[in-house]
This record gives C-alpha cells, sequence and structure tokens, in this order.
C-alpha cells in the first residue's frame, strides 16, 4: 500500500463523492491517505442489488430451516421482530452459500480497490469471517439497532502495537441518508497515536455523536472503502419497522498466509463475549416486555 506520508493533502470536502474507474486516482489516494474513507457511487446497479439481496434472504431462510446457530464456527447474530419473526442480522461466509454473491465480489470492476489493498490481496470467502452481510433494523428484539464506536485493531492493540492499516470494503444494499442512521466517522483517526486508539471512546458502549464525524449518506450500490483504525459507529435508525432497515455487504481483502475455516473450526473467545452481551440486551427486552 501507498505510505500516507507520501501521498498530498487533498482539498476536496469531506462528502466528496468519487466514481470508481479502472484505477484509484492520485486524487482519491491522496483523499485516503488524508482522510481514511472513500465513496464511489452506483458501482452496482439496481438489479445486482436486488440479486444478491434474494440471494441473502435465501440463504436466511435455508439457516433459519436448519436452526443453525453458527457457520464455520462464526455465531449468527440472530433478533427477533416484536418478540417474533427470526432475522439473522449478521450473516458470515455468504459467498460460500451463493455462487451469484461469489460471482459478483470478484468482477473485474472491483480490480482497482483490490489492488488498493495490495497486488496480491485476494477475497477471503472461507476466512477470517467471509463474506459478511450486516442488517440494521429498529425493533424490539433487534440485535442491531445500532454499533457503538469502535476501531477495528483491538487484537493489534492487545498486545500493545499499533494496527497496521485494514480497509473494510462495503457494498450498500439499501439507501441510507442521514436521518436514517447509518455510517459514522471520525476523519483522520487512523493517523492517531496509541493512546487515542485506546482510550477517545468507550469501545462500542459510547454511542454519543462526536462533534468532528461525519455522516457517509449512501444510495443502494454504493461502495464504501474505510481504514478499520478509523473511529467509526453506527447510527440507530429514528424510523421503527421495515423503515429503519439498512442492509450492507463487506468483502474481505486479505494478504496474510491462508487460514480457510470450516465446519470443524472453533469459535473465536471473542465472540463468545459479543453472545454474552447479545443474550443479557434480548433478556432487558424480553423482561420490559413483561415476558
Amino acid at each position: 500500500m501507498t505510505n500516507p506520508a507520501s501521498n498530498p493533502v487533498s482539498p476536496l470536502p469531506l462528502n466528496t463523492v468519487f466514481e470508481l474507474g479502472t484505477e484509484i486516482t492520485e486524487e482519491q489516494q491522496a483523499f485516503l491517505s488524508e482522510h481514511g474513507f472513500l465513496h464511489f457511487r452506483g458501482v452496482a446497479n439496481q438489479s445486482e442489488v436486488d440479486a444478491i439481496i434474494s440471494e441473502v434472504d435465501r440463504i436466511q431462510e435455508e439457516w433459519l430451516q436448519e436452526e443453525r446457530k453458527e457457520v464455520f464456527g462464526i455465531p449468527l447474530f440472530k433478533g427477533h421482530e416484536n418478540g417474533k419473526k427470526e432475522r439473522i442480522q449478521r450473516m458470515p461466509f455468504t459467498s460460500c452459500f451463493s455462487s451469484v454473491i461469489k460471482d459478483f465480489v470478484r468482477h473485474e470492476r472491483f480490480e482497482p480497490v483490490r489492488k488498493l489493498v495490495g497486488d496480491d490481496a485476494r477475497v477471503g470467502d472461507q476466512e477470517k469471517d467471509g463474506v459478511v452481510v450486516n442488517t440494521y433494523v429498529n425493533v424490539p428484539g433487534s440485535v442491531y439497532p445500532r454499533l457503538g464506536w469502535h476501531t477495528d485493531g483491538l487484537r493489534d492493540l492487545a498486545y500493545l502495537k499499533m494496527p497496521a492499516q485494514m480497509l473494510n470494503v462495503g457494498l450498500h444494499l439499501t439507501d441510507c441518508p442521514k436521518e436514517n442512521g447509518g455510517l459514522r466517522l471520525i476523519p483522520g483517526t487512523h493517523n492517531q497515536g496509541f493512546f487515542s486508539m485506546c482510550f477517545r471512546k468507550a469501545y462500542f458502549i459510547s454511542h454519543r455523536p462526536d462533534p468532528k464525524e461525519v455522516c457517509v449518506e449512501t444510495r443502494a450500490g454504493d461502495l464504501t472503502v474505510h481504514d478499520g483504525r478509523l473511529w467509526h459507529r453506527v447510527e440507530r435508525s429514528p424510523h421503527v419497522g421495515d423503515k429503519s432497515l439498512r442492509r450492507s455487504m463487506y468483502v474481505p481483502y486479505l494478504t496474510d498466509e491462508f487460514h480457510p475455516k470450516g465446519d470443524a473450526s472453533k469459535t473465536p473467545f471473542y465472540h463468545y463475549l459479543g453472545m454474552a452481551g447479545r443474550a443479557f440486551s434480548n433478556w432487558k427486552t424480553r423482561r420490559k416486555a413483561g415476558k
């Protein structure tokens, strides 16, 4: 990857939306290096978005019928709508169960993004958590109405070292203007020091808006790339029910040693903490509802 220190300062405003061409331009590289994110308009068309959503719905129904609790060792985040209908709100490894999704994330249009990660970068279909689909919805029983402030460098921080650059590549499957919640970033915090990355916010607990945050307002088919070292969160929608639904698909581009997962893979320890937190949240919701 390009050294951020070697890039010029970007004169563009923070709400700049780019077009994804055959390569990442110097202007786009400068913006990413300075602010830590890029927003590309209309990378997928509506028919492609509809096809992906259809596949996600199909996979969800299959997993619910099978009463799956995990895939390749990674727990499924299951929420309820008003204590009744189940919805899987975080679905890992989706491209392993859909040729449509697997072919789409390998389309040649994404070559500039892959090369931005590294010339030898690959799509990690069966590594880490695979191609993940997140569903945020604001209803009683949802495990994902919002997501608190965090960076993606916790593992490196645990070993008292600064996290290396990591890029999160997300395709947005629903429209998400500012008034419907959505992704919030604090630009430039990918270049922060160790203390700030550890203690600037209370990880996942803090949801308070930051005066320096920006909202990335996306449409269905848009692509965002953001440095995982940025402080970021997902704001709750003020709407309730289907109007609050937001979906996004994150594609892992990996350059490290190949470590595939399968049915015999063990659940990483940190996921047990997450499961405990979601169980507690569901218990509070049921208690409030008098169930």
